[in-house]
């Protein structure tokens, strides 16, 4: 463990948040020291005069600058301002949304204990009670003892070795991961057969319904699932009771490793349990978030309705319903597996050692698009925006997209020439990342099954209803404002899931790439140095590159880019776009409907109804579509989706696990 040595000197606020910046994302995890500020200091000097050290600095001195502007617009906004009659106000939004809270449901968060540790232990016991990580370059997980050290997921090696000198560093082995995370799984849906894994090591169960067949108190249904994982796997795992989701997961750290908490499902007890919590440990509060809330006063949960009043003046800046929902302890305890209609976006990136040559940044550039690829064509999906992400070797992080109006190629050489073609006016580059994202995503597997459906629609003229899932999902997302306004992240029933801006200021995953390319650059120091090269300075939100195709530019909202970017249209068609001729000169009546007379030669919306597509064509057209549509070729093409699609179904239904492939969820295997 770190020397007993005295303290240093109290630090100013601006040093102690980047100690605390520096020390990473991961300072919740269980088992690590209570006051870790010995540890965070050591940290530091570990990476003082690198790069990522520097980049820390930088945006440390952003979130500062950042407070210094929301102070000031707090003080604007109290001016005149009758706070009583502000949280009164608030008092009966409270009222509102303590008549909604749901104690009906058991939900459970499963979480094993340090998995990927755990896992190596099986196949090595002589690590057992010693110092260990697993990892290379950049840590995975660490075992508890490590973790008293201060090691833990998603630091440095070499920080990790001056923190703990005897640490043994265990290489990954992803394969036996993936084997153990199945057998789990698919124990914990013995218990709840819709389970949501949330990882390969952690996942939310709702219990009531098994507890209520059995005849049998959750308390003893969970001790009684953690057993079955043990004597079936040697892996142990905690567990949080809770009446919702966020509670669960806040349960499941409080008696780590191999224990169970369960919260009482009363109001009072769940509020009280709730008012001295850490707002870090709340999931959807960011490190950036907190050090926010920590500026007008906020570090607890208990503190948010002392400071509703503001909060309220500033739900803008903060998100008053989501904090009130922390404050009262109420969450979603809607669980279900995930859904593909979720998804957003689909990439792929690589970190490296440093690049500057042209050619070695393409050919980098050309793997993640094989990669990408791959997702693509694996999973049946495209997109008509496409994003490149590069990161420089002083850690600033940009991006660059274009959007079509047809669906993108997901040819490998398709997608390669989009990312040049958006690359190359940025050269000459110094790059340690670089990754292809596509957004506004179609379905492909969805729309094969629409266009079988279709058909039977077609000629048996009978429409099925639409599925309960799906019309709960309709209800639940009207959660678009209006022009200007952040469009909020909700949980299937309707709850807030976090903070404004926590996605953008999440970087966790950025963090541990940032250390992973320092310490790629560290071991590769003997490489060349390279040429001289005249970079040009960057402001921090991109400007859209250059094209020769460009037709307008508009402001990207994706909520998973970090930085801002400029998203660029285009109607040039694309390689591998279907043949279609542009209807844009020709006379629209777009969005009405069409006369008889219009029909012939005119252009308008129709509805095609064996596709179900909306076509903006004339008549001729609309028949050319239905005449595709049922030909054989068509009909077959339905069929054979039909029939792959019902047996993944079939495989789904006799519980045989579908993994994505690439890397583990967020998070998993680091608790």
């Amino acid at each position: 463990m770190p020397n007993d040595s005295p303290l240093p000197p109290k630090q100013s606020q601006d040093s102690e948040s980047l100690l605390r910046r520096l020390a990473g994302p991961s300072t919740t995890k269980a088992g690590l020291a209570t006051d870790q500020r010995d540890i965070n200091r050591i940290i530091a000097e570990a990476s003082k005069g690198s790069k990522f050290y520097e980049n820390e600095k930088r945006k440390d001195k952003e979130t500062t600058e950042r407070i210094s502007r929301i102070l000031k617009h707090r003080d604007e906004v109290l001016k005149g301002v009758d706070l009583h009659k502000v949280e009164q106000n608030v008092d009966q939004l409270l009222v509102k949304m303590e008549a909604q809270r749901d104690l009906s449901q058991t939900i459970v968060h499963v979480d094993m204990d340090a998995f990927y540790a755990s896992v190596e232990l099986l196949d090595n016991p002589d690590l057992q009670g010693q110092p260990f990580a697993v990892g290379h370059g950049v840590l995975t997980t660490a075992s508890y003892e490590a973790r008293k050290y201060g090691v833990r997921s998603g630091m440095a090696s070499f920080i990790a070795t001056k923190l703990c000198p005897n640490l043994i560093l265990v290489k990954n082995n992803f394969s036996r991961y993936s084997e153990m995370s199945k057998k789990v799984m698919n124990i914990f849906r013995r218990y709840d057969p819709d389970m949501c894994a949330a990882g390969c090591d952690e996942g939310y169960l709702n219990i009531t319904p098994y507890c209520t067949e059995h005849n049998i108190v959750p308390e003893e249904c969970v001790r009684e699932m953690r057993e079955v994982v043990h004597r079936e796997t040697d892996l142990t795992v905690s567990a949080g009771i809770a009446p919702n989701k966020m509670l669960a997961k806040i349960c499941s750290d409080k008696n780590k490793p191999n224990g169970q908490f369960k919260l009482e499902f009363q109001p009072q007890a769940i509020k009280a349990f709730m008012k001295d919590l850490s707002i870090r440990k709340v999931p959807g509060v960011g490190r950036v978030n907190e050090r926010l809330l920590e500026s007008i006063g906020i570090k607890t949960c208990g503190d948010i309705y002392t400071h509703r009043g503001v909060l309220s003046l500033m739900d803008k800046q903060f998100g008053l319903h989501f904090l009130l929902q922390t404050y009262l302890g109420i969450a979603s305890n809607v669980v279900q597996p995930w859904q593909r209609e979720e998804r957003k976006s689909i990439g792929a990136e690589r970190t490296f050692s440093t690049l500057w040559t042209q050619e070695d940044i393409l050919n980098k550039l050309e793997e993640v698009a094989a990669e990408l690829e791959a997702d693509m064509q694996g999973d049946g999906w495209s997109g008509k925006t496409i994003t490149l992400k590069y990161k420089l070797d002083t850690y600033q992080v940009f991006t660059r997209a274009k959007s079509f109006d047809r669906w993108i190629s997901t040819r490998k050489e398709d997608l390669f020439a989009i990312g040049k073609e958006l690359l190359m006016p940025e050269l000459p580059l110094r790059v340690r990342l670089i990754g292809l994202r596509v957004t506004k995503l179609k379905d492909l597997k969805k729309e094969a099954d629409s266009k079988a459906a279709g058909i039977k629609r077609f000629f048996d003229s009978v429409s099925g209803p639409t599925s309960p899932r799906k019309r709960r999902r309709v209800n639940v997302e009207p959660n678009e404002k209006q022009p200007g306004h952040e469009i909020l992240s909700l949980s299937q029933d309707g709850y807030e899931e976090a903070m404004p801006g926590f996605h953008e200021h999440d970087e966790g995953d950025d963090f541990i790439e940032d250390h992973l390319a320092e310490e790629i650059e560290m071991e590769q120091d003997n490489q060349p140095p390279p040429k001289a090269t005249t970079t040009r300075s960057r402001p921090p939100n991109s400007a859209p590159a250059p094209s020769s195709d460009l037709s307008s530019a508009k402001e990207s909202s994706s909520r998973s880019a970090k930085p801002s970017s400029a998203v660029v249209k285009s109607s040039i068609p694309h390689a591998g776009d279907s043949p279609r001729t542009p209807l844009r000169n020709s006379p629209s009546l777009s969005g009405t409907a069409c006369s008889p007379a219009q029909l012939d030669d005119a252009v308008c919306t129709q509805i095609c109804p064996i596709c179900g597509k909306s076509l903006e064509t004339n008549n001729r057209g609309f028949n050319a579509h239905i005449d595709f549509c049922l030909s054989k070729d068509a009909i077959l093409e339905a069929q054979t989706s039909a029939s792959v699609t019902s047996n993944k179904k079939f495989s789904l239904a006799k519980g045989s696990p579908i993994r994505k492939k690439g890397k583990p969820g967020k998070g998993a295997g680091r608790r």
